[in-house]
């Protein structure tokens, strides 16, 4: 995890999930509203974060997935 974005992409993902189990409980809402109001900046930021990202990569959807070597994705099936 070398990569800032997958980072923020973490972290925004478990500052979501936090957020939505204390709205389910009785706390202050000063605090929910606070919170809120960071996700609302919190959100469009990762959005950029991995948008602009500079990740590179030689692989393409022909290479399909590594767990699941196949020759091509253009071969036919005859079956």
């Amino acid at each position: 995890m070398k990569n800032f974005a997958i980072k923020i992409v973490w972290f925004t993902t478990a500052y979501v999930f936090f957020f939505a189990v204390l709205n389910q409980t009785n706390v202050d809402l000063r605090i929910i509203m606070s919170l809120h109001i960071v996700g609302v900046f919190l959100i469009p930021y990762l959005t950029y974060t991995v948008l602009t990202d500079n990740y590179k990569t030689d692989k393409t959807f022909k290479d399909w997935y590594e767990d699941h070597q196949m020759d091509t994705l253009d071969e036919d099936d005859d079956h």
